[in-house]
C-alpha cells in the first residue's frame, strides 16, 4: 500500500531532479577554490610550493607571449612591453599610457586545477574524460588569452574601468565558460535514469 501523495512526491522529485547536477557543480567548484586558498594560505602549498611558483612563472609568460601574438599580428596595436614585470603599455584614446601587468596570479592554472577536480569527481564515462579533460584545459587557456586580449583592449576605450573589465566581465566570462563545458558534458555525455513514476 502506497503512502498518501506519494505520486505527488515523485513527480515533484522528477521536476527537480536535473538541480541535483547544478548543485554537485556548485559544490565542487566552491570546494575547490576553498581548499585552494587553505592550501596556499596555510600550508604555503607543501609540498610542491617551489614547483607550483615555478608553473605559474612559466605560465604567466606562456600567456604574455600568446596574448601580444594576437595584439600584434590580429589587432596590429602599437605596444611595448617590459619583461621584468612582464607589462603590456600603450596609448590610450585618450592619450594617457596605460598597462596591465600579467602576472602569475593571471595564469589560468588554477582554473585548470577547477577543471580536474570537477571533471575528476563529477559522474561521466571515463573513456570520454580521457580527452573531455585535456579538450577542457586547452579551451580555459585560450579563454584566459582572450580574457588578456579583451582587458588590453578596454583599456584603450576605457583606461579608468579597468577593475570594473577585470573584477566583473572577464571573471564572469571565465567561470561562465567552464560552466558552459559542463553543461555540454551532462547533456551529452551523462545518461541517467528517470525516476520512475507509479501509476498504481
Amino acid at each position: 500500500m502506497q503512502l498518501p501523495y506519494w505520486e505527488t512526491i515523485q513527480r515533484w522529485l522528477h521536476r527537480w531532479h536535473p538541480l541535483k547536477n547544478v548543485l554537485l557543480f556548485a559544490l565542487l567548484i566552491i570546494s575547490f577554490h576553498y581548499l585552494f586558498i587553505l592550501w596556499d594560505s596555510k600550508a604555503h602549498l607543501y609540498p610542491f610550493e617551489q614547483q607550483v611558483k615555478e608553473l605559474f612563472a612559466w605560465a604567466s609568460m606562456l600567456l604574455l607571449n600568446q596574448s601580444i601574438w594576437i595584439l600584434y599580428h590580429i589587432f596590429q596595436l602599437d605596444f611595448f612591453i617590459t619583461l621584468k614585470d612582464q607589462s603590456i603599455h600603450l596609448q590610450a584614446h585618450n592619450g594617457q599610457w596605460v598597462s596591465l601587468m600579467v602576472s602569475p596570479g593571471c595564469t589560468s592554472l588554477k582554473q585548470w586545477m577547477h577543471w580536474l577536480f570537477l571533471m575528476i569527481l563529477f559522474p561521466g564515462p571515463l573513456k570520454h574524460k580521457l580527452w573531455y579533460i585535456p579538450a577542457g584545459l586547452i579551451i580555459i587557456e585560450w579563454v584566459n588569452v582572450i580574457r588578456v586580449v579583451g582587458l588590453t583592449l578596454s583599456l584603450i576605450q576605457w583606461p579608468d574601468k579597468f577593475h570594473f573589465f577585470h573584477d566583473y566581465i572577464f571573471k564572469t566570462f571565465f567561470y561562465f565558460m567552464i560552466f558552459i563545458m559542463w553543461v555540454f558534458w551532462v547533456s551529452f555525455f551523462i545518461k541517467e535514469k528517470k525516476p520512475e513514476i507509479s501509476k498504481s
